[in-house]
Order: structure tokens, then sequence, then C-alpha cells
């Protein structure tokens, strides 16, 4: 990543940011991308990691869902300007400290999300419907859903799903029922950490800045993501385990990878209990030295055992 080491290389990255396309770049998000890793899912546990033809396809879909996210998270400024302006940290967004103008990012929104939809037609009309699913459930969680206690955090979780189920549909592989059940656990550990993080940072003010934290305490997450925990790490082990494994790596000692899987949660928890981090799982990923090893770590061991 670029770091401006000069006053003059400072001056001209602030008069980047400050304009209008620096704003809307910034807008877009780009460092929540790497989310979109979960398209390559299904690509990697088929096996089909060494076909060209399967990892271009998956790329171009993990494209398109970086397109659909950004119009998402542009809307989503748009629809919480007021909240976001009294916000700690959400006032420095774009469209919340006027770096952007909520028109502007209303059209760019727009714009990203035809050329999502239409590029993902052209691609696999499965997964259109994925897109547009997508699309459509981000919309309703920024207008509403994001208020409503419970159903906020599944509805993050489903955006995780729809990105393995759209990387298997692209490349017309069938999804294994364990892939689907812990990308779910991990998504929804992934979120209540993010509420738990929003409780802590906002303190007595939470339930005011956002109304379905009313509906949570710290204890009561904790319990939850106490229970995603111990149900990720055992889904996980047992899907090492299971006959399906077994079936389609003959051989392969996929359970190998398990204390990978366990240190990276411990980490996170560590980072979310002891350093009240949490809130943005993309950006604590690439900050966090220790976990972004791990994760490549495991990455590295499922590609050599699957396909060593």
């Amino acid at each position: 990543m670029f770091s401006p080491t000069t006053p003059s290389e400072v001056e001209t990255l602030g008069r980047f940011r400050d304009s209008t396309l620096g704003a809307l770049a910034e807008g877009l998000r780009p460092g929540q991308w790497i989310k979109n890793g979960f398209v390559f899912a299904a690509l990697i546990f088929s096996r089909r990691l060494t076909s060209p033809p399967a990892v271009l396809r998956v790329g171009i879909a993990a494209a398109e869902f970086c397109l659909i996210a950004s119009a998402v998270y542009l809307l989503n400024d748009v629809l919480d300007l007021e909240e976001d302006r009294e916000h700690p940290v959400k006032r420095r967004r774009p469209v919340a400290s006027g770096r952007l103008s909520a028109a502007g990012a209303h059209a760019a929104a727009i714009a990203l999300a035809t050329l999502a939809l239409g590029s993902s037609l052209t691609l696999d009309r499965d997964f259109f419907f994925v897109i547009a699913i997508y699309a459509g459930l981000n919309t309703l969680y920024s207008a509403a859903l994001k208020h409503v206690a419970l159903v906020d955090v599944f509805v993050i979780a489903a955006g995780f799903v729809l990105r393995v189920i759209g990387g298997g549909l692209v490349i017309h592989v069938e999804l294994s029922p364990w892939l689907i059940v812990c990308t779910t656990l991990l998504a929804l550990f992934l979120a209540l950490s993010k509420r738990r993080y929003e409780m802590v940072l906002l303190g007595e003010d939470a339930a005011a800045r956002r109304p379905s934290l009313a509906h949570y305490s710290p204890y009561f997450l904790d319990q939850l993501i106490g229970i995603v925990t111990a149900c990720t790490v055992m889904s996980y082990a047992l899907y090492t385990l299971s006959a399906d494994v077994r079936a389609k790596f003959p051989g392969k000692r996929l359970e190998l990878t398990v204390p990978f899987v366990l240190f990276g949660i411990f980490r996170y928890l560590y980072l979310v209990h002891q350093r009240a981090e949490g809130g943005n799982p993309a950006r604590l990923l690439l900050a966090d030295a220790v976990l972004l090893l791990v994760v490549l770590m495991w990455a590295a061991s499922i590609v050599l055992i699957i396909y060593g």
C-alpha cells in the first residue's frame, strides 16, 4: 500500500482524498472487497483451482460482487447520512463528511448496480439471481432490517453465504452442505462480534445511535458469540472428518487444518475482548499481522493438502 513519505506526497494525497473522485473511491470501500474471497471457496474445494477457465469465471464473479457491494455501501451511506454524522467514526465517511454529495453517491450506486446486474446476467443466469438477491436483501437491510435485532446479523451472514453459492454456480459445481453450514456460522460469528464492538464504542449512546442495539447487551452478545464459536469449530472439525471429505479427497488429511481455524478464532476473540476491536473484519484481518498470517497458513495448508 502506498504510504506518503514527503510533504509533497502528503499534500497530493490530501488533495486527492478531498476531491470528488477521491471521495467516491473511498465511498466504494475497496478495503471491504476482501470479503469477496468467499466466492473462491467452491473453486478450491471442488478441486478446480488448476482450471484456468474456472478460475477466470470465479474471478469475474468476484469482481461483480465488488461492484454490487460498493453500490450497496454508497446507498447505505446516503440512507444513513444523518445518523452517520453523529457517529464518532462513521462521520468521517465521504457522504457524512460532505466530501461526496448524496446525489452523486446515489447516482454512482445506481450505475454500479446496473453494471453488476448486467454483467452477471451475461456470465450466468443463475448467478444473476444471486447478485439480484444480494442487492435486494442488502437494500432492505440498509432501509429497515438493520434496525431489527437478530435479523440484522442473519442478513449480514446471508451476504457471505450468497458469495459462496455464487462462486459455485458460475463453475456449475454442487456445493457441500458442510461448506454452507461452516460459512453461515463463521459469518454469524463475525456479525455478532461487529455488534459487540459497536456497543462498546458507542457506550450509553448505543441505543440512540442504532435502535436494534437497544435489544442487545454485551452479556447477551457474548452468550451468542460463545454458542456460534463452539458451533463453528465443531462444524469445521466434523466436516474435515466427514464421509463427504473422504469421498471427495481420499487419503487427504484435512483435519490437520483444524488447529489453524482454532487459533484464528481465538485470535479474533482476543482482539474483540482484549483490544475492543472487531468492528471491521476486513480491516482487522489486514491490520493484525498474526491473524493475517494464520489465515494465509490455513489457506496454504488447504491448497497443499487438496492439490498435493
